[in-house]
């Protein structure tokens, strides 16, 4: 974490960035990364929800479930991601935010999966790690509510139920 949030604290610096950071996976990456930047930097959250068709990983429609308190106007603004898959939520969040007026967009995520994309042009400037296309719990990210207080990441194995160790 004390790498990423040095790159991006470099990147930043003299720029009182925005960390926008996407509820409720993202919560603990985020603070994470708040504590390993040492600039000044503001924080605030969204919530999104998908609904209508789930096939191939994306929903037919998306609704804001928690907007941002931040006026972002002329900012620059750093969209935290817990994870980038399709790339269809990340693509609507930049999209709106853009029309807020802000001076730049990008994004971080912890965990990316390239290769399920299908958005090209996402802003996504900061990576974690690569992972494989395997169903990770704990550090926030959760199945159903569940396993979120896990205080690192683990892969949940599906058939029997339970969390591996990291």
């Amino acid at each position: 974490m004390r790498e990423l949030g040095t790159e991006v604290s470099r990147d930043y610096e003299g720029r009182d960035p925005v960390l926008v950071g996407s509820l409720k996976a993202s919560l603990v990456f985020l603070a994470d990364l708040s504590r390993a930047m040492p600039i000044v930097h503001a924080l605030d959250f969204v919530e999104l929800a998908g609904y209508g068709s789930a096939q191939m990983g994306g929903h037919e429609q998306i609704r804001v479930l928690k907007d941002l308190d931040l006026d972002i106007g002329g900012r620059e603004v750093l969209v935290v991601e817990d994870v980038v898959d399709t790339g269809l939520t990340l693509n609507y969040l930049v999209r709106s935010l853009e029309l807020r007026g802000p001076s730049s967009v990008a994004a971080v995520t912890l965990l990316d999966r390239p290769y399920r994309r299908l958005v090209d042009d996402l802003p996504v400037r900061y990576v974690g790690f690569v992972v494989p296309d395997e169903l990770f719990v704990g550090y926030g990210f959760d199945l159903d509510e569940r396993y979120r207080e896990l205080p690192d990441l683990r892969l949940l194995d599906l058939s029997r139920g339970s969390a591996e160790g990291s």
